[in-house]
């Protein structure tokens, strides 16, 4: 039988109309996409009264109830290898590296660690490491979002004193900023450093790994390692970077065609892996027994 003429442009004209009706739910605008790996919730959702006051990196800051903010308390411990382990105790808080640049949900985030005043690191876990030099840390609590959890107004964080005699009081928080939600009434943490220890005599292992677009050499594999060995890692990159370690939380930053050395002790056991942040590229892996 023959069609008449004008039948199939108005069939696919309401086709079409159907499938944009779909998508946008009658007449509202189209679902966005969100990170993958999120809940839409999680895409969406937000907690908390965002302020229009920001920390002094440009972070706004994210208000909650003090019984049911995070709260966060610091100490650290001079590193054989100079400078400082640093270790957190959260209450009511999860380090959530796997949404992070995701909407601000409560009690997850990471930590901002800003040494003598200037933002330098994130930690994603309970450890992280400061390098030699600093007299003053203070670790902040972030969303997801990256706003900042915060409690009549300040940041929800604790400053300590990394320059001090054991026992010696921390230094009080800056200008305009509070102690953790909780913490003892003397503001900051105060430190407890470790004897230091000197460094072993062993050298140690050196691993000279080279990246070149999305290519490493040697090709990526394990490195073998005994507790209480010392490894240095010396990369060398064809554009700007940061090599990251897992598990023991160090990182370095790496600048086109100019090699850079890590040395760190391998005093914990496990499987840990070596990436870099921007490229993705897993370098190495590091097995401690």
């Amino acid at each position: 039988m023959t069609r008449p003429r004008g039948v199939t442009p108005l069939l696919s004209f309401t086709v079409a109309l159907a499938a944009a009706l779909t998508l946008t739910g009658c007449g509202g605008r189209a679902t966005t996409h969100h990170k993958p790996g999120t809940t839409h919730q999680e895409a969406t959702g937000s907690s908390g009264t965002l302020l229009p006051a920001r920390d002094e990196t440009g972070h706004r800051l994210r208000e909650l109830p003090a019984a049911d903010a995070p709260t966060v308390r610091a100490e650290a411990r001079p590193d054989p290898e100079g400078g400082w382990n640093v270790h957190l105790a959260v209450e009511r808080f999860r380090f959530t590296p796997e949404s992070t640049g995701g909407a601000a949900l409560p009690g997850r985030g990471h930590a901002r660690l800003l040494v003598d005043g200037r933002e330098t690191a994130r930690m994603y876990g309970p450890w992280g490491y400061v390098p030699p030099g600093a007299h003053t840390l203070t670790v902040r609590l972030h969303a997801d979002d990256h706003t900042v959890w915060a409690v009549s107004g300040s940041p929800v964080q604790t400053t300590v004193r990394l320059d001090s005699a054991p026992g010696t009081p921390a230094a009080s928080p800056a200008p305009g900023a509070s102690a953790t939600p909780g913490t003892p009434a003397t503001p900051g943490t105060s430190v407890t450093p470790a004897p230091t220890s000197p460094p072993p005599a062993d050298a140690g292992r050196t691993v000279t790994l080279t990246i070149t677009g999305k290519t490493v050499e040697p090709p990526p594999s394990r490195i073998e390692l005994k507790k209480g060995e010392r490894l240095t890692l010396r990369v060398t990159a064809d554009r700007a970077d940061t090599v990251h370690v897992h598990g023991y939380d160090r990182e370095l930053r790496l600048s086109p065609g100019t090699p850079a050395t890590l040395t760190l002790l391998a005093d914990r056991t496990g499987l840990f892996e070596v990436e870099t942040h921007e490229s993705g590229l897993v370098l190495t892996q590091l097995v401690v027994r």
